[in-house]
């Protein structure tokens, strides 16, 4: 027995040596084999050449417990690839302190994408634009000495490449990059940055030099990308983002045709209309793409989601719903949706064929023709195209007639049977519902104006510019002066008072003498400097000029972040005096960062119970800069939730302790609603809804903020508003 026993051994012993060796043999070929390449015709994974479909999804603008349900539905919609940005901002919020928690979990959110079978495209940037507060760049790097922003400058390359070296770092522990077994096929370095390198010449084309060979020499196993740069040198694939990109080429004959960002629609502004892009359209744009040669398609948004606290650029809405395919509450669009989800299977049949082959062009008419793939292994597929914008037209090809409407593609994927054509939409309309489900009984406090000698204020002589105060921290900051009116002043009998002058940067003004609101003033994103002038009543002696300037945002895009200025800059000006004008710029100043309210914490339940509330009948109404709160129990169901804050004006929301983001529905939309036709090029001020309207009017709340009872919502009204009027809505199709 003992004998047999050792044989046994040995034999077992055996089978474990040839399993070991197996599985090493196993991991060694699938390590060679998991790759990612590229040629002219498309990447390569693994040895195949793909046709990919993407779309962006940007994890801050979602809540992590609306992920897998925005992954999943990217994945019935046809898609093959997730596209995000990383946002710099949200991670290293102070220097060297890093966050990747909550909203922000990008190993999470790239890990779900894995276990749904998608591959990711990891946009680094690390300046991302996005509409994005600061263009995601963290404000504090803003004041690292001697910075020059996205240039051959040394602090800055410095600090992006610590960013870039730090993100790739955590990708690689994580085993994310496609070499490695996860999901990362790309990645991108810069954004968009040709027209800065057009402007400051030189410098710029040796920065984007030096970003190249930086990102490639992290080794990461997957190709980089530099979108919208024509000089991008190799290896990097230089990509395309417009509306259409179908006349777009690669800067070598050996790099694949990309399309990194095909806007699905656009951004809404406070103050501007809300743009749409008709699905036929976008539907047009992704099949002229591909039978041109494109091999990959990204949809810019795919899902838009929401700029929650003050994440937003300058002027941009909290709603980034983008008109995508999944809207901002993550419910289906249609019948963009399923359209777009149609087009991929069409394309997706057509794979073997584009991959395989340069097309043949043929004209079938004067506006009019026919891109044909053959393979070598005999597919076939046909892209048949009317560029004609009013007439449907009959055309022959491969002995059928086939039906095109104007500005439309018809795929035939075995060059006989059309599957897809783009303006042939066979799906529903949906719009959606907003329906009332909670009204609130308020309780108020108002944020008096503060006083020279106040806590947390500093006195300087002249005028500050508010981010370098303020380091972005808050919205607001005061700037307050006294000025002293002799009785003998002539206005003081005539009544004709003083005009006061502010001239300001931006973006907002509230101006209040001795307490008193004394006029509001605000910027757009075309024009957000601003200039307030009106008379003011003084009386003889000491009067209080008090300046609230409100940022709505930091600038996105451009060159030379660190010299963007906001707040009151000058001249401040006073004229009608006996004397005739004074000049208080160079005066002496008090200032003081951030309302009252957001110092005691309001927004949060421990922090309420500082100040004492009015509530029933002493409600303030219509007052500016007042707080109001209330408590409301989580409504039934599962349907998305939203405030309808119609009646409020201007401010920012909490629930829970957590900002839902700035309201601003007194700002009205302005632009041109008329009828929209899908035929045409398409550009973002073609279609609009919403003139004459709110810009935004509802607000996300998210459900996984809320708890079953005893919700904590507060509101800051700048303007002045009616909290009666708002409610708790749920979002329905």
């Amino acid at each position: 027995m003992v004998k047999m026993k050792k044989i046994g051994d040995d034999r077992i012993a055996g089978k474990q040596n040839m399993v070991l060796v197996a599985v090493w043999l196993c991991l060694f070929v699938c390590s060679a084999m998991a790759s990612v390449t590229y040629d002219r015709k498309a990447i390569i994974i693994n040895g195949q050449r793909r046709i990919l479909m993407s779309g962006s999804i940007h994890y801050p603008r979602s809540t992590p417990e609306m992920w897998p349900d925005l992954i999943q539905k990217a994945k019935s919609g046809g898609l093959d690839v997730i596209q995000t940005y990383v946002f710099w901002n949200g991670h290293e919020p102070s220097p060297g302190q890093y966050y990747f928690e909550g909203r922000y979990d990008l190993v999470k959110f790239i890990k779900l994408i894995q276990q749904a079978g998608l591959y990711v495209h990891l946009r680094i940037g690390p300046f991302v634009c996005a509409e994005w507060n600061f263009g995601g760049f963290p404000v504090w790097l803003k004041y690292v000495p001697g910075i020059e922003f996205r240039t051959d400058n040394g602090p800055f390359k410095a600090k992006m490449q610590g960013f870039t070296e730090k993100i790739v770092s955590m990708m690689k522990a994580e085993g994310l990059f496609e070499p490695q077994g996860g999901p990362i096929i790309l990645s991108q370095i810069e954004n968009e940055y040709e027209g800065v390198e057009y402007d400051i010449g030189t410098p710029g084309k040796l920065y984007a030099r030096w970003a190249a060979q930086m990102a490639v020499g992290l080794n990461t196993g997957v190709p980089w990308v530099m979108c919208k740069q024509a000089d991008a040198p190799d290896p990097i694939i230089n990509t395309c983002n417009a509306f259409y990109c179908e006349d777009f080429v690669p800067n070598t004959n050996y790099k694949p045709k990309m399309f990194t960002e095909l806007w699905s629609g656009w951004y809404t502004q406070f103050g501007g209309a809300v743009p749409y892009r008709p699905a036929e359209d976008v539907a047009f744009a992704v099949a002229i793409f591909i039978q041109k040669g494109g091999s990959f398609v990204n949809y810019y948004m795919y899902h838009g989601g929401t700029n929650f606290g003050t994440t937003a650029g300058r002027f941009v809405a909290t709603s980034y719903d983008y008109d995508a395919p999944i809207d901002e509450y993550g419910l289906l669009r249609e019948p963009k949706y399923t359209h777009l989800k149609y087009l991929h299977n069409a394309i997706k049949m057509c794979e073997p064929a584009l991959v395989s082959a340069d097309p043949t062009v043929t004209t079938l008419g004067g506006n009019q023709e026919a891109h044909v793939f053959h393979s070598s292994s005999g597919a076939c597929a046909a892209f048949l195209a009317n560029y004609d914008t009013k007439w449907s037209v009959k055309v022959n090809f491969g002995g059928g007639q086939y039906d095109l409407p104007p500005w439309s593609i018809s795929i035939l994927p075995d060059c006989k049977k059309e599957v897809f054509n783009t303006a042939k939409v066979i799906v529903p309309s949906f719009h959606a519902k907003m329906t009332t489900i909670t009204t609130f009984s308020w309780q108020s406090y108002v944020d008096e104006t503060p006083t020279a000698d106040g806590d947390s204020t500093f006195s300087a002589t002249g005028l500050y510019e508010q981010l370098n105060v303020t380091r972005d921290t808050s919205d607001y900051l005061w700037y307050m002066t006294d000025v002293v009116v002799n009785a003998n002043e002539g206005f003081l009998k005539t009544g004709n008072y003083p005009t006061l002058t502010v001239m300001s940067a931006g973006h907002a003004l509230h101006v209040f003498v001795n307490g008193q609101p004394a006029g509001t003033v605000y910027g757009s994103l075309a024009n957000p400097k601003l200039t307030y002038s009106q008379q003011v009543k003084m009386w003889a002696g000491v009067n209080r000029i008090s300046l609230l300037s409100v940022a709505v945002g930091l600038a996105n895009v451009g060159t030379h972040f660190e010299t963007w200025n906001e707040g009151v800059l000058g001249p401040v000006t006073l004229s009608g005096f006996n004397q005739g004008t004074r000049d208080l710029t160079w005066q002496k100043w008090s200032y003081k960062i951030g309302m009252q309210g957001e110092k005691l914490g309001l927004d949060t339940v421990s922090g309420s119970s500082s100040v004492e509330w009015s509530d029933g009948k002493f409600i303030s109404q219509k007052q500016p800069l007042t707080w109001y709160k209330t408590t409301f129990n989580a409504p039934a169901g599962n349907d998305p939730l939203a405030l309808d804050m119609n009646t409020m004006g201007k401010g920012q929301v909490w629930v829970n302790g957590q900002s839902i983001g700035r309201h601003w529905p007194a700002y009205i939309a302005s632009g041109n609603c008329g009828q929209c036709s899908y035929t045409g090029w398409f550009q973002e001020n073609k279609c609009l809804s919403n003139c004459g309207q709110p810009s935004q009017r509802w607000y996300h709340v998210p459900r996984s903020w809320l708890k079953p009872t005893g919700n904590y919502l507060v509101v800051f009204e700048e303007w002045g508003g009616n909290p009666s009027g708002i409610s708790l809505v749920k979002r329905t199709v």
